[in-house]
């Protein structure tokens, strides 16, 4: 099969567009036939080995990568079921995460997939697992939100932001979204009440005070981000910040974490987490029409570097996707 495969640390150019084996699948495994694979801010952290921390914290390798395979989330068929799967069956049609996305297999297990919506493409269901369960994550649990209360979402434009301004305003929020003057209109026709042009407009001068924000961005210090709140408002931070840093977000997440008992307001952190339910509850919003997948653009499989430094670049407006089959 054809795979794009990481045998060192470094910029996208690193990876190889090779032929390789078909993934190995036990008894409890499924192979998936890829249609189409996400591309995350997760997956330059990983091609870099970025931040540094992480080397020495374990998942991601010391001197190499774990994962010879890159790519996490994706989409696609079931080929074949192990043994003691059930529930799954080849032809079946599923979105979550996989072993090695960015190849035309990939091996993934009955807990890690979800059913593709039907009325989604396979391009834009790869858009779904990561971004869309992140987004949820950060809205509905770390943010509680609810119907009524302002919202205001920092990168907005972007694949997280894209999801978690839908879900808020399907939980009855009144959101504002911040982004560039290009993604305004964008931002506006998911759902956002109000837009803030970040080139023109600080929203973290402590005019408006917000029940809830979710920064994306990493574009102002924490100080000011408390200041856009309300008194008791909450402060969700999932800013992964640029390659070529020590602690990178672990940084922010230790401050935010020591800081948040000595303070009224509720400042959460958002540590990585995956799980199928937040992937059911993710589809259902889809299918019920109330959040659809935003993308930016999609590359051939052997394209997959230059989609990498697109995203790296920052300025991607939803997903960004690989196409495979």
């Amino acid at each position: 099969m054809k795979a794009i495969v990481q045998e060192r640390f470094g910029p996208p150019d690193v990876l190889q567009f090779v032929d390789t084996d078909l993934p190995h699948i036990g008894p409890d495994d499924v192979l998936v036939r890829v249609h189409a694979a996400a591309v995350n801010p997760y997956d330059w952290h990983m091609l870099r080995g970025d931040p540094y921390i992480a080397l020495l914290i374990g998942g991601v390798g010391l001197t190499r990568p774990k994962q010879w395979v890159a790519g996490v989330d994706g989409t696609g068929r079931v080929e074949t079921v192990g043994s003691r799967v059930r529930g799954l069956a080849p032809g079946d049609e599923v979105l979550g995460w996989f072993d090695g996305a960015f190849a035309e297999y990939a091996r993934t297990t009955a807990g890690r997939v979800v059913p593709k919506p039907a009325g989604l493409t396979f391009e834009q269901a790869a858009a779904v697992p990561m971004a869309g369960q992140t987004a949820l994550r950060a809205i509905r649990d770390a943010g509680q939100v609810r119907a009524g209360q302002q919202v205001l979402v920092n990168g907005a434009a972007g694949g997280v932001g894209s999801f978690a301004v839908q879900i808020a305003a399907a939980l009855g929020a009144e959101v504002t979204g911040v982004c560039s003057t290009r993604n305004i209109e964008l931002v506006r026709s998911i759902g956002a009440a109000h837009v803030i042009d970040y080139t023109a407009e600080d929203f973290s001068d402590g005019r408006v005070r917000y029940d809830v924000i979710l920064d994306n961005a990493g574009s102002q210090p924490l100080g000011r981000l408390r200041g856009a709140l309300t008194p008791s408002g909450t402060l969700v931070f999932n800013a992964g910040g640029s390659p070529g840093h020590l602690l990178g977000p672990i940084g922010q997440i230790l401050r935010v974490a020591a800081l948040n008992g000595l303070v009224r307001q509720r400042l959460r952190p958002l540590p990585t987490a995956w799980t199928r339910e937040h992937l059911l509850a993710v589809t259902e919003l889809v299918e019920a029409r109330q959040v659809t997948p935003v993308l930016d653009r999609a590359y051939p499989l052997a394209d997959t570097a230059a989609a990498l430094r697109h995203v790296e670049d920052g300025h991607a407006r939803g997903k960004v996707v690989i196409t495979v089959t």
